[in-house]
């Protein structure tokens, strides 16, 4: 079997610039992949970048170097072969819940806003990695993620219908937009052109994904509404176009922002650092999955933070990993980085040497291009999932999806986050107990409430808890371990706690366990440890308590602490399997 050539050996920092090692070791036959993908790849960005910072509520030529500068930051610094960084429409409602209030109207200052926003999604995305907090997004659960992420899509939706059917509302809130437009509507103010178009866009777009995923409906889309406003000269029937581009590419700059902007601008970039984080760790997971690779996701946090830094220095706003881009760029057979670093070479030039190519651009076709991604955003089927196999988690879901619409996007992680911790805290506060028995014919001990025919040792409980021991949850094991030993049908002469799940003990927990020890010493009743891990043990030790329940009550497993009980005890009990 063939082997790769071995790799020659590179000096350290050679690992923070992925980049760079690829470019070492590029081969000549990845070239025309790479060109055919960059080359595709544009022709999406460009459209797709320029909507989603209309999204944003900034000027659609800031989405340009949005992408530009994402595509050559993740060239170097990016991992990834084949992950494509961009304005994403995930993040674009966050950033304008966050630079809107502040610019009060003023569009340079929105954009200097918006720079600044990125850059501290950078420090914050490079902090991150360099501490080694890849895992933070574990703060979003499964559920809550999904419940988010289908919020953010319905106000996706909602804020683009008024585009969609050619005029515009200034609301304040989810609700608030919902009925500006059905008031709109009703009131004949839709612009039946614009609507046609971006009608007509939609079509395009949903059907060449129908037919074939490889067929460029964006690109269709965008080249048939620019003819039609060219051609039809539809400016004069009212029709919003996105106009000429400013000339040639932004030098850079750091932003200028007040400071008393800074704080709220802070507090916004954690949340938004956090969702491109889960983004971005979920894509790059599911690519290096395909290919064999391995994830490092702190290095993928820096690189996304290099990223939106390289933005926030041209004018750019922040930015994450988009999957849609970066299936077309997989599709299309690209071999490494290059393939991002044509496309911003290709939107450089249609900025600095095309920039009145895309002036006819409806308004309306921008929204119909917003409109398609936030239904890739829709998980509809999870909910369904959700609700069939766990209604608490359902409800959970549900939670995050109302608090992103009715309270606001920002505030929509700080929920999203709270009902993450709380149901982990819901879990651990009351988690499952079971008293234990024998099954004939088959290994282990099984709780005698799914297996009544499960046998139990005379005179023997053995207990289990599912979860560490803490301030929560310790008085629920002492009340749960009394019930137990009051619905024994015989008198207790042994407790074994089966203590494999107890991976923790704190100080109030402990202090439970001294009035634990002390009740079943009143009662005459030997409490013993079976598979308690060292850790666990070791706090026993520090608290005092090892001693009290003493090193012969230890046991490594439960079947040993059980022929312990039944020696102790002079018990007749003979297990099955010594029979």
């Amino acid at each position: 079997m063939d082997q790769d050539p071995p790799r020659r050996s590179r000096p350290g920092w050679m690992k923070w610039l992925p980049g760079a090692e690829t470019a070492l070791d590029y081969e000549r036959s990845w070239l025309w992949p790479d060109l055919v993908a960059g080359l595709v790849l544009t022709a999406l960005l460009v459209p797709q970048g320029m909507a989603y910072a209309e999204l944003a509520g900034l000027p659609a030529v800031t989405g340009l170097y949005t992408t530009v500068a994402a595509l050559l930051a993740y060239a170097v610094f990016g991992p990834s072969r084949i992950l494509v960084l961009g304005p994403d429409s995930s993040l674009a409602p966050l950033i304008a819940a966050a630079i809107i209030p502040l610019a009060a109207g003023d569009d340079a200052y929105a954009v200097a806003l918006a720079s600044m926003l990125a850059l501290l999604v950078g420090v914050v995305c490079i902090v991150t990695g360099l501490v080694r907090l890849g895992t933070i997004t574990e703060l979003l659960s499964k559920p809550v993620r999904i419940g988010y992420i289908n919020g953010i899509a319905l106000i996706v939706l909602v804020s683009q219908l008024p585009k969609l059917f050619g005029f515009s509302t200034d609301s304040d809130g989810w609700l608030d937009a919902i009925r500006d437009f059905v008031v709109g509507v009703f009131d004949g103010e839709t612009n039946w052109v614009a609507l046609t178009l971006g009608a007509g866009s939609l079509a395009i777009i949903f059907g060449s994904r129908r037919i074939n995923a490889k067929i460029p409906g964006v690109l269709i889309a965008t080249v048939l509404s620019i003819a039609a406003v060219a051609i039809l000269d539809l400016t004069n029937e009212g029709i919003a176009v996105v106009g000429s581009l400013p000339d040639g590419f932004p030098s850079l700059s750091f932003p200028s922002v007040a400071w008393d902007d800074m704080a709220p601008l802070s507090l916004a970039a954690v949340g938004i650092a956090l969702v491109a984080f889960a983004d971005t760790a979920a894509l790059s997971t599911t690519v290096a999955a395909k290919l064999g690779d391995e994830v490092d996701a702190n290095q993928e946090i820096i690189a996304l933070g290099t990223a939106n830094i390289a933005a926030g220095f041209v004018r750019g706003f922040p930015m994450s990993a988009s999957s849609s881009r970066t299936s077309v760029a997989d599709s299309m057979g690209t071999k490494s980085q290059l393939t991002g670093v044509i496309g911003a070479i290709g939107i450089v030039l249609l900025v600095v040497f095309a920039n009145d190519l895309l002036a006819d651009l409806p308004s309306a076709t921008l929204a119909a291009i917003v409109i398609t991604a936030s239904f890739a955003l829709f998980d509809i089927d999870q909910m369904v999932w959700l609700w069939r196999v766990r209604r608490s988690e359902f409800i959970l879901s549900l939670g995050a999806l109302l608090g992103v619409t009715l309270v606001g996007v920002l505030e929509g992680i700080v929920i999203a986050i709270v009902l993450s911790l709380m149901n982990f805290v819901r879990r651990a506060w009351r988690p499952y107990d079971a008293t234990l028995g024998r099954i004939e014919g088959v290994k282990g001990y099984h709780d005698v409430d799914r297996h009544p025919d499960a046998e139990r040792i005379p005179g023997l409980i053995v207990f289990r808890f599912d979860s560490p021991l803490f301030f929560a949850n310790a008085e629920h094991f002492q009340r749960r371990l009394a019930r137990a030993i009051r619905k024994a049908p015989w008198p207790v002469k042994w407790v074994i706690i089966s203590a494999e799940p107890i991976t923790d003990i704190d100080t109030s927990a402990a202090e439970t366990l001294i009035e634990v020890f002390d009740e079943l010493d009143a009662r005459g009743i030997r409490l013993a440890f079976a598979e308690l891990k060292g850790p666990p043990k070791d706090r026993l030790e520090r608290y005092g308590l090892y001693d009290r329940v003493g090193d012969d009550y230890f046991f490594p497993t439960l079947g040993r602490a059980i022929n312990a009980y039944v020696d102790d005890t002079e018990s007749d009990w003979v297990d099955w399997s010594d029979r």
